[in-house]
């Protein structure tokens, strides 16, 4: 792009978070000047949440790392030296090999985080190197929700994507479970108002008083993970009050037979005494959705971090079957996938996108020893990612066998993983650990090499996540940052295997747009890709299951051991399951995140921290009153593991025995002798990394665990 003094605008795809929100880039003289929403494009129609605009000051914020660096003094000692492109990889490299020639390829792991698109390129590179372990936060985040869908009603796990409300349409009724798409889905959020404003219903499952909850025709506030109590709860009314959609369920479904029998368990009244919610609001919420013609339901990451995760999702996708709302308008939609090269949001194992991810280069011998594989999880491609609790053990126990090098990129574990404390002793004990990211997060400054990371204004690459695939266009230069494609593409030289690389990994661009009979060059001009809606596609292919049918007893979960119907396990750290210890830890504590972050990002970027400059744990007006609090003091909140602190935001909007923590906190501002706070308001200090886990993925548990507060007096 050539530079001059008119101004320029330049069609990309914000990045800020996943939701693929089409904007429209602001240049003068070569220099971004501002990120404004993109009306024409089909994603987000113009509309972005308060993080959009702050892209700017992202890309320029002058604590951007800008080169590569090695540590030349102590892990988190902070000294740090400047070193070319050429030696970061070499150094790399050479710890890689060294770890493999003495330990096997199976002692380095590769960890990602922030979806950007390169996820693909370092499995194809775990792949030809030969380890088996690629470590990633699905279990907790998207893919439990996806399996059960999945299992119960064919769900197209490679569009990236849960069943998508038609709001549109728009919907009779909308249930919105455990998302709180105000501040995480902007794009489903304006489809939302929209769809308000003309007269549909809403009902909000929370327990915390989010803005949706406000607006909310029916709000049911359950006790936090009792989620899949209370779905099954309302199937038991569904069903016992004959407001399912008949017709669907006797040519569409297996099993409702055994599901009527199984719910008779889950009476509104045994169910209120589970998830305290009254066993009136329970029917009530049952009979508004089952009788609102159509109806949706946008369920979110609440869902996926206990023992129940894949359950929960299981009964969830039964509700929408049952009640006949499955790809009709105004139900819930399950796009085809859009026709390109490559799927970005992807699989592992070798029932997935193989071609690009070359999974016949590790062979089955060596998959079988990731680490987990005899954990008992799902015999399926999204279980075959490495669950951070058991890399973090196997750093710190050697067994199975001793991991000795981590590569990280957009990810920073010290916060965002559970048993925090146990994640900083595996940090420090490993042997080498390269990190790839835009800032010094409290990980970055453990690791031995650091490597600078592109923001999306920095790379050109296509953006898809179903039913959508929008164009990114680089526009800036910060430093010598390189897109995380990038890295591991010249890693995977460095390392030997050239032949499997490109020259330039923009090659690959053309390569993914070929289907669709575009070259990269010619996307940029077209801007978005989308792929066409079609409704009751399942009268002429059926649901992609075994048995072509939705399938609420699974046949296949029973063969793999698993419950083939829902069933509600009570969660470890709860007042039933643990009583001796809530007698010293009385409170359940439920998480939540401020809008102007996404998990740990954006706390140094000043226009977004300005709006949330503190962790504020939401607790009630009648518990701060016994416990001597007052709004605005800053409360320690304990668990058995520790305790951090966070400023008291009293209201009404919670339960009394509960506290909504936030959740990823870091001080961006604090010396590196404190690693920035981590341990300060970080909550991943109070949450476990032991088990049970989920059975069918391996989800732990971070939410509805047991706790206490107090006041800050020092």
């Amino acid at each position: 792009m050539k530079q001059g003094t008119q101004e320029v605008v330049v069609k990309s795809c914000c990045n800020m978070c996943y939701r693929l929100c089409g904007v429209l880039v602001h240049l003068r003289d070569g220099k971004v000047t501002k990120v404004e929403g993109d009306a024409d494009c089909p994603v987000n129609r113009g509309n972005l949440c308060i993080k959009g605009p702050a892209a700017v000051e992202r890309l320029y914020h002058q604590a951007r790392i800008k080169y590569p660096m090695k540590r030349t003094g102590a892990k988190g000692e902070g000294k740090w030296q400047r070193i070319s492109w050429d030696e970061a990889l070499d150094t790399i490299a050479g710890a890689m090999n060294r770890a493999k020639e003495r330990y096997g390829a199976k002692s380095i792991v590769f960890s990602n985080g922030d979806p950007k698109g390169y996820e693909v390129y370092m499995l194809r590179l775990c792949n030809v190197f030969g380890t088996p372990n690629m470590c990633g936060p699905g279990h907790v985040c998207s893919l439990p929700r996806r399996m059960g869908s999945n299992i119960t009603s064919g769900l197209n796990v490679e569009t990236g994507t849960d069943y998508t409300p038609d709001l549109d349409h728009p919907p009779a009724c909308v249930l919105m479970w455990g998302a709180n798409i105000a501040i995480t889905h902007n794009p489903n959020y304006v489809r939302l108002e929209r769809a308000l404003d003309q007269g549909t219903k809403l009902i909000v499952i929370d327990p915390r008083k989010t803005e949706l909850a406000s607006r909310a025709d029916l709000w049911i506030r359950p006790r936090p993970k009792t989620d899949l109590a209370l779905a099954l709860g309302m199937i038991n009314v569904i069903v016992n009050e004959e407001l399912y959609d008949k017709s669907f369920v006797s040519n569409w479904t297996v099993g409702f037979d055994m599901l009527e029998e199984h719910v008779q368990g889950y009476t509104p009244q045994k169910v209120a005494e589970i998830t305290w919610v009254p066993a009136e609001q329970i029917v009530e919420g049952a009979r508004m959705y089952a009788t609102a013609k159509p109806a949706c339901i946008q369920d979110g990451n609440a869902i996926d971090d206990d023992i129940n995760s894949v359950q929960t999702e299981r009964a969830v996708s039964i509700l929408r079957a049952i009640t006949g709302n499955l790809n009709i308008p105004g139900g819930e939609v399950d796009y085809a996938p859009l026709t390109l090269g490559i799927k970005q949001h992807f699989t592992p194992g070798k029932q997935g996108t193989a071609n690009f991810m070359l999974t016949e280069k590790l062979s089955e011998e060596q998959r079988e020893k990731r680490l987990g594989a005899d954990l008992g999880t799902l015999p399926l491609p999204m279980a075959e990612f490495v669950l951070p609790q058991l890399l973090v053990k196997a750093i710190l126990t050697e067994k199975p066998y001793p991991i000795r090098v981590l590569c990280v990129h957009a990810n920073n574990p010290l916060i965002t993983w559970s048993n925090a404390k146990e994640v900083y002793q595996a940090l420090m004990k490993l042997d080498f650990l390269y990190v790839a990211d835009q800032f010094m997060t409290p990980t970055a400054e453990l690791a031995d090499v650091v490597l600078p990371a592109t923001t999306y204004l920095e790379v050109d690459d296509i953006a898809n996540r179903a039913p959508f695939a929008v164009v990114r266009q680089k526009v800036a230069q910060i430093g010598e940052a390189w897109p995380d494609k990038k890295i591991i593409n010249e890693l995977a030289k460095k390392l030997g295997f050239a032949e499997y690389f490109w020259n330039d990994v923009n090659d690959v661009l053309d390569s993914i747009l070929e289907p669709v009979g575009l070259t990269f060059d010619e996307f940029r001009k077209v801007g978005t890709l989308e792929q066409p809606k079609e409704y009751r596609q399942y009268e002429r292919d059926g649901f992609k299951t075994p048995s072509g049918k939705v399938e609420i007893y699974s046949s296949r979960l029973e063969e793999w051991g698993h419950d083939p119907l829902p069933v509600y396990h009570e969660p470890p750290e709860t007042p039933y399951s643990a009583p001796e210890l809530a007698k010293e830890y009385p409170l359940i504590l439920t998480s939540y995140h401020q809008a102007p972050f996404r998990h740990s990002n954006n706390r140094q970027i000043a226009s977004l921290r300005e709006r949330e400059p503190d962790p504020l744990v939401e607790i009630h007006p009648e518990t701060a009153a016994r416990l001597a609090v007052d709004d605005g003091d800053m409360v320690y909140i304990e668990t058995k593991r520790g305790r951090i602190k966070q400023r008291a935001m009293l209201t009404e909007g919670i339960d009394p025995r509960v506290i909504g923590v936030s959740y990823a906190w870091w001080f961006p501002e604090k010396g590196v002798e404190s690693l920035h706070g981590w341990e300060e308001s970080n909550i991943n200090i109070l949450t476990a990394s032991e088990p049970p886990y989920n059975q069918e993925i391996g989800s732990t548990n971070l939410r509805g665990i047991l706790c206490r507060v107090y006041k800050v007096n020092d």
